[in-house]
C-alpha cells in the first residue's frame, strides 16, 4: 500500500525560518557572578558579613578566580567559608585561557578537570563541552561545572543571546558591540566601549570576549 504524501505549505516553511534560534549562551548559569551581584545579596551569602560584602564591591572587578580567592583569604575567611561562598558565587573561568590555579578553585573540579579543560582547547560551543567532559563525569556534573566557566564571545559574530549571557551586559552592550563591527583590536574595544562605561567595567567586559 503506497504511503500517503504530506504537503507542507511553503508559507509554513518560511515562518519556521523566521522563528528565533535557540539561545546559545556562552557564559554558564546557575552561579552568581561575584563581579556584578548586588551588595545586599552578597551580604546574605555564606561567609559574608555586611563589611566584607562592602569591601568586595569596592575591590571589584576581579580579573580572575585567583584574584577573588586572594581577596577572600585577605578578609580572613576560612577555607570552609570560601568553599561555601563558591557554591553560590564565583568569578567565571575562561575555558580557553583560565589557568590551572583558576580551574582548581572551581568546587569539585580537581586535577582531572584542570587537565581535561586544557586538553580540549580551543572550546567553541557548549555542545563540545557536553561531549568531551561528560565522558568523564556524566551530564549532571558537566552541567554543574558549566556554571563556573565561559566560552569567550566572538565580538564580530556573536548573536544577541551570546552577548546577553555576559553578566551585566544588557541591551545597551548588545547594541554597542554590534555597532562597532568589525572589531580589530583590544584598544578599539577600550576606546569605543569606554565612551559608555568606566575603565573598570570595560576591563570586566573584555574578559568575556574575543576578536576573531
Amino acid at each position: 500500500m503506497p504511503r500517503p504524501h504530506f504537503f507542507i505549505p511553503a508559507t509554513f516553511v518560511m515562518l519556521l525560518a523566521l522563528l528565533p534560534s535557540p539561545a546559545r549562551a556562552q557564559v554558564g548559569t546557575g552561579i552568581l557572578d561575584a563581579n556584578t551581584v548586588a551588595e545586599a545579596q552578597l551580604a546574605g551569602l555564606p561567609g559574608m558579613t555586611p563589611a566584607v560584602a562592602k569591601a568586595l564591591v569596592a575591590a571589584r572587578p576581579f580579573g580572575s578566580a585567583v584574584e577573588l580567592n586572594t581577596f577572600l583569604t585577605g578578609q580572613k575567611l576560612t577555607t570552609e567559608q570560601i568553599a561555601a561562598f563558591y557554591g553560590k558565587a564565583f568569578v567565571h573561568v575562561n575555558l580557553n585561557t583560565g589557568t590551572r590555579e583558576d580551574i582548581l578553585l572551581i568546587p569539585g573540579a580537581g586535577n582531572r578537570m584542570a587537565r581535561e579543560f586544557a586538553e580540549y582547547r580551543p572550546w567553541k560551543t557548549w555542545a563540545q563541552f557536553d561531549k568531551e567532559i561528560s565522558k568523564y563525569v556524566g551530564q549532571p556534573e558537566t552541567d554543574r561545572l558549566k556554571g563556573y566557566v565561559f566560552i569567550p564571545v566572538n565580538l564580530n559574530t556573536a548573536s544577541d543571546q551570546d552577548i546577553l549571557s555576559i553578566p551585566g551586559a544588557g541591551a545597551r552592550m548588545v547594541r554597542e558591540f554590534k555597532e562597532y563591527r568589525p572589531w580589530k583590536t583590544k584598544e578599539q574595544f577600550e576606546r569605543e566601549i569606554g565612551k559608555y562605561v568606566g575603565a573598570k567595567e570595560v576591563a570586566r567586559l573584555w574578559r568575556y570576549v574575543v576578536i576573531e
